[in-house]
């Protein structure tokens, strides 16, 4: 089975599977109306209800793991996985519907088995709860995701923190359960935020980490309910595993026994963040003794090396701007609202960048004429610079408490190189004999 779960941001979607059109059109099959079973026996007695929970893989879109809701049907002897969160490649605006948030989505219903080998070969612990429910709850359930797989009604709007693979599946079983899963979570602590857990769960890959934190902002810094959490299928089987339900008027668990279907050779999922800034530090310090390196070999009136430098990183930081501030005014992607990245990645930088090139290509202009080019880049790159700073010293005040301490480790000090190489070039005048001040 050819479907894959993808992590959000950086290409990356949280919790959803993926399959090419033909892999659809073979794994998608008729399922069976649930059993309301024979006049004798309750409807729903054929039933048994199992909550599978899939760990962690080793690709990005894996971090997040999975979930689906497993029901057994004694009746016609049937075994289905429905899960949420599939979507295919191939269908018509994906993509400008990705970048948007505008993201287009499906329920599948999968043949247990070859769900259960999927992830056996994909090296991935899968854990089975069966869930201690009524005859009646176990029969409503099997006729809404009986209902929600057909075509007609599988597709909905995907939210990777509101409105995932996860929170469906715990949705589905809060409307059997009439509420109470909701009622249990929505008002208990966690100390924990989106944010952290995507970056507990995206750490292990440093590009993926940097592109992830640096595109969400100041919403995923709120504190989350233990119902909220439940986006992490981890979670779900975690919390439900503490729930007690009332069955004919007595308290009961609401997981009746709890499985491993497959354990994984894989390490378990981290459960706290351990990469800090100290690592962004020393890349920015790298960077910038290779630059201050490159200014000091190069005896050239115009240090093209160290400008080039200090051009890549004027794109990068300003074409990162314009997706930060275009991911706020023109897209669904509202966890990327309000992001004080924005102090940092700058669509100002790209003004620098131009200025820059000038400088670089003033090889046959007069002296005066470069120098007036090396001054007003400097003075644009000390207005990015200073954004940058002050998007560092406003952390101090309470409305702007986004945690982004690793985008400004790293780009900050950046910055402020760019503008310290102008200003070294400024006060040489561009003599034919540099020398650093």
């Amino acid at each position: 089975m050819k479907f894959r779960h993808f992590g959000v941001f950086a290409g990356a979607l949280l919790c959803a599977a993926s399959l090419n059109a033909q892999t659809w059109k073979n794994k998608d099959r008729a399922v069976p109306a649930p059993s309301a079973a024979a006049s004798a026996t309750e409807p729903g007695s054929e039933l048994t209800v199992y909550l599978m929970t899939m760990g962690p893989g080793d690709q990005v879109w894996e971090k997040f793991g999975h979930n689906a809701i497993w029901i057994h049907d004694a009746a016609n002897g049937s075994d289905i996985a429905y899960n949420w969160g599939v979507f295919d490649f191939n269908d018509k605006d994906f993509y400008p519907n990705f970048i948007r948030g505008k993201m287009r989505y499906m329920m599948g219903a999968f043949d247990f088995n070859e769900t259960l080998e999927f992830y056996r070969q994909s090296n991935r612990t899968v854990w089975a709860q069966e869930l201690n429910l009524t005859p009646a709850q176990k029969y409503s359930l099997a006729q809404f995701v009986y209902w929600n797989v057909r075509p007609e009604n599988r597709y909905y709007r995907y939210d990777y923190y509101r409105d995932n693979c996860s929170t469906r599946v715990r949705d589905a079983l809060d409307g059997a359960l009439g509420g109470v899963i909701r009622k249990a979570f929505v008002n208990v602590p966690t100390g924990t935020t989106f944010r952290f857990h995507t970056e507990r769960l995206t750490q292990d890959d440093w590009p993926i980490f940097t592109g992830t934190m640096a595109g969400l902002g100041e919403p995923t810094d709120r504190p989350i309910s233990a119902y909220e959490e439940m986006f992490l299928p981890v979670k779900v089987k975690d919390h439900l595993r503490t729930m007690h339900v009332l069955s004919n008027g007595v308290s009961v668990p609401l997981v009746k026994s709890e499985r491993i279907l497959f354990q994984a050779t894989r390490p378990p999922e981290p459960v706290a963040v351990e990469r800090g800034m100290g690592g962004y530090i020393l890349i920015a310090a790298i960077i910038l003794i290779v630059g201050a390196g490159l200014l000091l070999l190069q005896g050239a009136t115009i240090p093209t090396a160290a400008l080039s430098l200090a051009v890549v990183w004027s794109l990068v930081a300003g074409f990162g701007g314009v997706a930060l501030a275009g991911l706020w005014a023109f897209t669904d992607h509202i966890f990327s609202y309000r992001n004080e990245n924005l102090f940092q990645l700058n669509p100002l930088s790209l003004i620098v960048m131009v200025l820059l090139l000038r400088v670089i290509w003033s090889r046959r202009k007069s002296r005066d004429e470069m120098l007036g080019r090396v001054r007003s880049a400097y003075r644009w790159a000390v207005i990015v610079a200073g954004v940058s700073v002050a998007g560092f010293v406003l952390q101090v005040l309470p409305w702007f408490n986004q945690v982004n301490g690793d985008i400004i480790a790293l780009v900050m000090p950046l910055h402020l190189g760019v503008a310290w190489l102008l200003m070294i070039l400024a006060r040489r005048g561009l003599s034919e004999t540099p020398t650093v001040a």
